[in-house]
């Protein structure tokens, strides 16, 4: 009898995620009537095509939307839909991607907004066109950018980050007007449930989401809402045919398992979630009120713009005699290993999201004997 498992056997050691739903850590936590629907998936074979189409209807009437479609994670989301806008069902466009010399291919966004995962654009054969400047831009600069060769206008969506943006009911108006797809990368705007529906309720084409952050569905998953015809086109380019997507391959298990994940999403006691996660930041602050030279409070919202609270711990570099990230060094490096996200000079973030309870105290524990052993 053992109770090692797979990680132990193979020697990776497991971390207590208090940073966020980040890829690198492995997203988020399956819960079990999810993976038990991808192990029932397992088990037999079926025609790819034909579960994407019924399991799509099934999440579109869900979520309130017209259509869906399930990825290979948010990033082939903004792939397969950058491809959809430069081909529609043309299968002579489709066979020349990522070459799209001579078509209509710019794809706008706002200079302020740009993200590192706009590559999937590029990917896809779009040629990304900027508006406005790196502070901000107006409806009359996203205007001035629309000519004949526009085929999409992307939005990365963060609460956080959004400020300098064309508002978004004003941006989706323009596009509508000028007859533009307007497509939301909403890949991590998962809280708030409503979400699912809110974009495409406000006249957005394609919303995005990552299948494997908040939804808590299989990493390797991502989600596509909105236009039936703008999604018939992303499975016009999408595995299993050998185009552009073939890359972008999600197997049964996950198609299954999204679906699972987003039935399980939609039951949640949302209120109660986030009750949860009150009181875990509540228990940070509460354990260092009476600490010397380093204190927490409740930041708000989350790194992503979710309407979630973290705790910001704070620290007193000099007096404690230890820095923010070499606390954070050896927090990773420690046992167990525990990643937690840089705030501003001398902060430190908690994030309850991908915490189990009772993580909370662990970290609070293991920040205190780091703290006490530079001390002594």
């Amino acid at each position: 009898m053992t109770d090692k498992d797979i990680y132990d056997v193979l020697g990776v050691r497991k971390v207590i995620n208090g940073y966020a739903t980040l890829t690198r850590l492995g997203g988020s936590l399956i819960p079990p009537e999810v993976i038990a629907a991808m192990a029932e998936a397992s088990h037999h074979f079926v025609d790819i095509d034909e579960l994407q189409e019924k399991v799509g209807r099934q999440i579109a009437e869900w979520t309130h939307n017209e259509a869906a479609y399930v990825t290979c994670g948010a990033a082939a989301g903004l792939a397969l839909s950058t491809a959809a806008c430069i081909t529609g069902l043309d299968a002579d466009r489709r066979a020349r991607l990522p070459d799209t010399t001579g078509l209509p291919n710019e794809v706008l966004i706002h200079k302020c907004g740009r993200s590192g995962y706009d590559f999937a654009i590029r990917q896809a054969g779009g040629e990304i066109v900027e508006f406005g400047t790196e502070a901000s831009a107006t409806a009359a600069d996203l205007e001035a950018a629309i000519n004949d060769y526009t085929v999409a206008i992307f939005y990365f969506y963060n609460v956080s980050l959004i400020q300098g943006h064309v508002p978004l009911d004003q941006a989706i108006a323009i596009a509508k007007r000028r007859q533009i797809p307007f497509i939301v990368d909403a890949a991590a705007q998962i809280p708030p449930v409503e979400n699912l529906w809110h974009f495409t309720q406000m006249g957005a084409d394609l919303a995005l989401f990552s299948g494997g952050k908040g939804l808590c569905g299989p990493q390797s998953s991502g989600l596509m809402v909105g236009r039936r015809d703008l999604i018939e086109a992303a499975v016009f380019n999408a595995c299993p045919r050998a185009v552009i997507g073939r890359p972008m391959k999600v197997g049964k298990e996950e198609i299954v398992g999204l679906m699972a994940a987003i039935k399980w999403y939609l039951n949640l006691d949302h209120e109660g979630l986030m009750a949860t996660y009150e009181q875990q930041v509540q228990t940070v602050i509460d354990a260092f009120a009476h600490s010397s030279h380093i204190s927490a409070r409740r930041s708000f919202p989350s790194e992503a713009g979710q309407p979630m609270p973290r705790a910001e711990i704070i620290l007193d570099e000099l007096a404690l005699g230890i820095t923010r990230d070499d606390l954070l060094k050896r927090l990773r490096d420690g046992e167990p290993s525990i990643a937690l996200a840089p705030a501003g000079p001398g902060g430190i973030y908690l994030n309850p999201q991908t915490l189990i309870p009772g993580q909370e105290e662990v970290i609070i524990q293991r920040i205190k004997e780091v703290i006490g052993s530079i001390q002594i």
